[in-house]
């Protein structure tokens, strides 16, 4: 038997904070490849410290849905579900190159493959895109468009940074997109002056977040210029200082993120079969079955 874990932080203030989280277990449960897929969060119920005692499975495969590496994926989570000698040092990264480390949580007698955070495997590009697909209504879109990847940044942790600029440059490379800039609320570039970095009469603004909430919902839209005051809603595309503004909202909502929690549990060697391909089919399909968009 194998269980998966989808560990997130939730929020005591924000009744919409876990409900991606349960929307992505939801789909991997569909999926028939784990006997038990569970949820946990810091700032809800079921807590981290009592969800490996849930489960029946002596092999438990743990997901961070979490952006960044740092203090959570790093402390808090190994801390919490106590899992003997963890030691951060064992992912060798680099801030973005996490993979997984295989312990043991002796007080309930089970195998962990504990995962790096969902933010930074390579497949989020993916999820980026597919994200700037669902708000402009358009599989091919990417010609002609410029596409911003928005983080919170922060000096407390450089990392946070990393993990913007990681897809930044990947999905850069493609070369789908005319321009990829990775930008910020709270460090330089910043996402207040979006219609500088960009000569693209349109925009798709993609904020690298788990759910929407205060910043995806009320700071990114004001910042930019979409609206005077987010409670009025703005239009997508918005028009600003001469370009069309497509802001997606947050990335983790988006139903292929759902991928990238089970390639995580299959880098640790999960036996997933072919989920992987049969998630990005159905999320194909959901995805062009709703606009994303917020604000309308």
């Amino acid at each position: 038997m194998q269980a998966l874990v989808i560990v997130a932080h939730g929020s005591h203030l924000n009744p919409d904070a876990s409900t991606p989280t349960y929307e992505h277990a939801d789909t991997v449960r569909a999926a028939g490849v784990f006997d038990e897929v569970r949820t946990a969060f810091w700032k809800e119920e079921p807590s981290f410290r009592e969800v490996l005692r849930t489960i029946e499975s002596e092999e438990v495969y743990v997901v961070p849905l979490f952006i960044s590496e740092g203090y959570f994926t790093e402390q808090v989570i190994p801390r919490e579900l106590r899992l003997d000698d963890w030691d951060v040092a064992e992912w060798d990264s680099d801030g973005t190159s996490a993979t997984h480390s295989t312990l043991e949580a002796g007080d309930v007698e089970k195998t962990v493959h504990y995962c790096g955070p969902v933010g930074t495997h390579d497949a989020m590009s993916d999820v980026i895109v597919r994200r700037a697909e669902t708000v402009t209504d358009d599989p091919d879109v990417g010609e002609g468009f410029g596409l911003a990847v928005v983080g919170h940044g922060t000096e407390r942790n450089e990392n946070s940074a990393k993990a913007i600029e990681y897809h930044a440059e990947r999905i850069g490379e493609m070369g789908r997109f005319d321009e990829v800039k990775a930008l910020f609320m709270d460090e330089d570039p910043e996402i207040d002056d979006v219609t500088d970095f960009f000569e693209s009469e349109d925009i798709v603004v993609v904020p690298l977040f788990v759910a929407d909430g205060y910043h995806t919902q009320e700071d990114i839209p004001e910042d930019m210029g979409l609206t005077e005051d987010y409670r009025t809603g703005w239009e997508t595309p918005a028009e600003v200082d001469g370009h069309r503004i497509w802001y997606a909202g947050a990335v983790g909502t988006e139903a292929l993120t759902a991928d990238v929690i089970i390639e995580r549990a299959a880098d640790a060697g999960a036996n997933v079969g072919n989920a992987i391909e049969e998630i990005r089919r159905r999320t194909r399909v959901a995805g062009a079955d709703s606009n994303a968009s917020v604000g309308d």
